[in-house]
């Protein structure tokens, strides 16, 4: 089934455990499978490093301590997956997507996002859910000095000029103040 070009596209992102899932869950609810489809950029990852690694799909995807054991070196094996081919994880979650609204649930790299920018430059809008450490930790997450915590898997070192010259040509700085 050959994917439906899009009319609109939200590209979350944020830190482990800020309520990413939670939000767009609570989205494609509202609106409903028909109108949009919750498109994950890990999953097609995960799927290709469980196949390439011999290793059981449902425990990477799940939340659990097999997923933590492989984590750091899937990470890396997807950043040099990235560095051949910016695209490849991007182009393997939209594949098929049928409704007029996609959400991407898990844009956390700059180059997931350049992607879409690229791609689909007038339908992409980016949404960062943000949460306080303390909120995070409530929820499970736990500072740790590895990839995940250390490594460039986050976009939250885009600054807010960046994002909001993406998103709505305005620059707005910390807390919604507006730069003139």
């Amino acid at each position: 089934m050959a994917t439906v070009e899009p009319k609109l596209i939200l590209l979350f992102s944020g830190k482990r455990k800020s309520g990413k899932d939670y939000v767009t869950d609570l989205i494609h609810q509202r609106l409903g499978p028909d109108v949009c489809c919750i498109l994950r950029l890990s999953g097609p990852l995960k799927q290709q490093y469980a196949q390439d690694h011999g290793l059981d799909l449902a425990e990477l995807m799940g939340p659990g301590e097999y997923k933590e054991k492989y984590r750091a070196d899937m990470i890396q094996w997807g950043e040099n997956q990235r560095e051949k081919d910016p695209g490849v994880f991007c182009r393997l979650a939209i594949k098929g997507a049928q409704q007029p609204i996609w959400i991407v649930s898990d844009a956390r790299r700059l180059s997931d996002l350049q992607w879409f920018w690229r791609v689909y430059p007038s339908q992409s809008r980016c949404v960062r859910v943000e949460a306080s450490e303390e909120t995070r930790r409530e929820r499970g997450w736990e500072f740790t000095a590895a990839p995940i915590d250390l490594f460039g898997v986050d976009v939250s070192y885009v600054t807010e000029v960046w994002w909001s010259q993406k998103t709505a040509g305005t620059i707005v700085g910390k807390r919604g103040q507006t730069l003139d």
